[in-house]
């Protein structure tokens, strides 16, 4: 595919203000290049400002440098490619995984903050409470309730995770200076949804956590089952599976994250 010379002007462009060891385009000289310094820094000025605005209890975290650096190594290896700066923190729990190996809790608390701040512009969708999903299941019959698919509250999100987040957001939310460990002795989960107006989140087990996402991709309640169950299960811990299942399915109905049925 051929490009036209101004999109491939825009292409050089591009690969100045992301790469300072990036060639020269032709026809540049020493002006353009100190120019481009000048507009390389204020822009990933704005980034880093931008993050610092989203993920502020991360940057309460780790503290001002450490999170100047995460904020750079972020603003370079995965620059927004939306039209909107308020994208910018996209992929930013990666960067902080990868900058911050030692400490994985910072990673999950930056998804966290990104999760919420997603919440807060998700369409307005009524939830499913117990009487409807009780009237909506009435004359299921076996076959029904194995096929059964959930609706998700719009941007509802889940993760399996190693620190307490719970203790983790009321600390930044204090005026502790230090920070206790937060290491979970078994892994957890988190499910992020919007409770009328507010962003919210809970504990939950791993289990749950990732029969959440299995389901939020689609799989049916019969199949969440037998995940649940386990390859070669005997009809005692299928039963098992399935009350555990439902004890899920419970609590995301009192919890408001059930928008609808398949």
């Amino acid at each position: 595919m051929t490009h036209s010379p101004l999109a491939q002007r825009q292409t050089a462009f591009m690969d100045q203000v992301l790469d300072e060891a990036a060639a020269l385009p032709d026809g540049w000289g020493e002006n353009h290049a100190d120019g481009i310094k000048v507009y390389r820094g204020n822009y990933r000025s704005a980034l880093m400002d931008a993050l610092a605005s989203t993920f502020e209890r991360t940057a309460k975290y780790v503290g001002g440098g450490p999170f100047a650096r995460v904020a750079a190594h972020h603003a370079i290896t995965q620059p927004p490619s939306s039209w909107t700066i308020d994208d910018a923190g996209a992929g930013f729990d990666q960067s902080c995984a990868h900058v911050f190996g030692e400490n994985p809790e910072v990673a999950e608390l930056a998804w966290l903050e990104w999760a919420m701040l997603g919440l807060a512009t998700a369409p307005d969708t009524a939830s499913l409470d117990g009487a409807g999903f009780t009237a909506a299941t009435a004359a299921f019959g076996d076959d029904d309730w194995s096929q059964l698919r959930l609706v998700f509250q719009p941007r509802a999100a889940s993760r399996v995770i190693g620190n307490d987040l719970t203790a983790i957001w009321n600390a930044l939310g204090s005026d502790a200076a230090e920070w206790p460990n937060f290491a979970l002795q078994e892994e957890a989960g988190c499910l992020v949804w919007r409770e009328g107006e507010r962003p919210t989140f809970i504990m939950v087990s791993a289990e749950e956590a990732r029969t959440f996402a299995q389901m939020q991709d689609g799989t049916s309640y019969g199949d969440a089952c037998v995940t649940l169950a386990g390859d070669g299960a005997d009809e005692a811990a299928i039963n098992d599976a399935a009350m555990r299942a439902g004890a899920m399915l419970g609590r995301w109905l009192n919890e408001g994250l059930i928008a609808a049925l398949h």
